[in-house]
């Protein structure tokens, strides 16, 4: 079907959950599963909530550089590969409708169906454009919708609301429509084109899948990442996974990122006079960034720490600023010793601080060379902006709770998945961000009242 030529109309998806109740009419019940007499290590409900969603990652942040989940979406259920993305709030996926510019083969791309358009005057179209207001010439226009990245790419398309299968914690599995991006036009001059098929928006936006799910009261709005600095991690939905002792920063309650209070720089213990530094956490960022003045005040100190040391530059074309020893380098652990920590400490909390060990801030390529992994922001289109990304969230369990608006991170083993407290089976995987905050956070907008989801006045 062709949806570039399409309307939607509110009869329409009408018939839709018409037809999604009679299919599914079991949708918030448990699945029929044969009786299992071995002892479950489901955690159980709490707080009115089914439970949480758990979700196995692959990826690393080099040399694939995302990090990402799979998710059934339709009847019958397909399975699709999302980049987790806490920077943006809408969730898409490439489809056939046809597509322009889409990297995966027709046959894994997702095949809209008319009847699933979300028109121009459902709530949901609204929530997706907000603050602004959808701008169609009549109300059963398709939903459309586009999205501008700040490393210059953009994905356009239509929004559409279809089944998603997901399985809690307690193995009940549910059937569900939720709201989400059809992307047939996507464009991306970077490097490296789009490795998964679509994007997970986590962000606190209205627009996002677990929004959508907390407003289904199935699960709490709160989510967490583990990233394996070996490959792989989990992502969980709601809160019966995080931590007791967790220490919490609060976020800022008029972004849609998860912005942080401001911090201070210290280099080996010892302050750096960069005060007042606030960072957005982005999982979908491969990369840390800072803006210019930052960033040229770190890379100065890290390498005045060096002077002396057996390295010397060298040009790699992994990252923009790199070093060799006397051989090549098989891991960050046999170049760590000659770096020294990065902390962010942050005001106004309880003495809460982000350590980042050189770990946290190098990787190791393929030709043997240790490479900066905090990159030039203002250069990358970023402004002042500065991103902590999935390099400096390696080996912490990062939580993100929407409802008190607040961010906590402990260390954690990242390499198996936690049931009951425990870890069942290994999950490292030789997997790996695309830059996953939205332009509307990008300094050349701010100021403006611009949604970071633009419409085309062009028929669909």
């Amino acid at each position: 079907m062709d949806v570039k030529k399409s309307k939607a109309t509110v009869a329409l998806m009408m018939m839709f959950m018409m037809l999604f109740l009679v299919n599914f009419p079991a949708c918030f019940s448990a699945a029929s599963q044969q009786p299992n007499n071995k002892k479950s290590t489901h955690l159980k409900p709490h707080n009115g909530f089914h439970s949480s969603f758990l979700f196995p990652v692959t990826g690393n942040v080099y040399p694939l550089g995302y990090y990402s989940i799979s998710l059934s979406i339709g009847n019958p259920p397909k399975v699709f590969e999302f980049d987790i993305d806490t920077g943006s709030d809408l969730t898409w996926v490439q489809c056939d409708a046809p597509c322009t510019g889409c990297t995966k083969p027709i046959d894994h791309l997702y095949k809209p169906q008319k009847h699933i358009l979300v028109s121009c005057e459902h709530p949901s179209c609204g929530v997706v454009h907000f603050p602004e207001s959808p701008h169609c010439e009549k109300p059963d226009d398709q939903c459309d919708f586009e999205i501008d990245y700040v490393d210059h790419g953009s994905v356009l398309g239509v929004v559409v609301a279809d089944v998603f299968s997901l399985r809690f914690m307690n193995g009940s599995l549910i059937h569900l429509p939720l709201t989400f991006g059809c992307a047939y036009d996507l464009k991306n001059p970077g490097p490296y084109d789009p490795p998964a098929a679509g994007v997970l928006g986590l962000s606190n936006g209205k627009a996002s899948i677990l929004s959508q799910l907390r407003s289904f009261d199935l699960t709490r709005n709160v989510l967490g990442h583990c990233l394996s600095g070996k490959g792989g991690g989990f992502l969980f939905l709601g809160d019966d996974l995080v931590p007791s002792g967790m220490s919490w920063m609060p976020v800022s309650a008029n972004s849609k990122h998860y912005l942080s209070s401001p911090a201070e720089v210290f280099f080996d213990g010892k302050p750096t006079g960069i005060k007042d530094l606030k960072v957005v956490f982005d999982s979908g960022s491969s990369y840390t960034y800072f803006g210019f003045q930052v960033y040229e005040g770190v890379l100065t100190l890290v390498r005045k720490g060096l002077t002396k040391k057996p390295l010397d530059t060298v040009q790699d074309k992994a990252l923009p600023i790199c070093w060799k020893g006397t051989k090549p380098f098989k891991s960050v652990h046999d170049v760590k010793n000659y770096f020294s920590t990065l902390t962010l400490k942050f005001k106004d909390t309880q003495n809460i601080q982000l350590e980042l060990q050189p770990e946290a801030y190098l990787i190791v390529t393929e030709d043997g060379n240790a490479c900066f992994g905090i990159l030039n922001g203002t250069e990358a289109g970023l402004g002042d902006l500065n991103v902590i990304g999935d390099i400096s969230l390696i080996g912490k369990m990062v939580v993100y709770d929407n409802e008190k608006q607040r961010i906590g991170w402990i260390s954690a083993d990242c390499n198996r998945l936690p049931l009951d407290g425990n870890y069942k089976e290994d999950i490292q995987q030789p997997y790996a961000a695309n830059f996953g905050i939205l332009e509307e956070n990008h300094p050349k907008t701010q100021g403006s009242s611009e949604s970071n989801v633009r419409v085309r006045n062009r028929e669909l």
